[in-house]
């Protein structure tokens, strides 16, 4: 990906992270659920694929340090199983 153009990416509650870098998690997952709070979209759905796990648990592990998070929760099947991660925003 091209870090010198910003990305217009969709702000719908669901994070795709197969078109990014896994270098780019750690500053993308706390600026979505910003815009995502500003857009008052307060369930979203992070999929990060099945693989190692490795992508999972840095996403887990900033969803666990974000104070915007209410709670989170690995997708049923239906949303994804294991290859994505269901997190629950604090609203005003």
């Amino acid at each position: 990906m091209d870090k010198s153009k910003p990305v217009d990416y969709p702000i719908d509650g669901i994070l795709d992270l197969h078109t990014f870098e896994p270098s780019e998690v750690k500053d993308l997952v706390p600026g979505y659920i910003s815009e995502c709070l500003k857009n008052k979209i307060f369930l979203i759905r992070i999929i990060h694929g099945k693989g190692k796990g490795i992508l999972r648990k840095t996403v887990q592990s900033l969803l666990r340090d974000s104070s915007s998070v209410h709670s989170f929760r690995t997708a049923s099947e239906e949303e994804g199983g294991w290859g994505a991660t269901i997190a629950r925003l604090k609203g005003k």
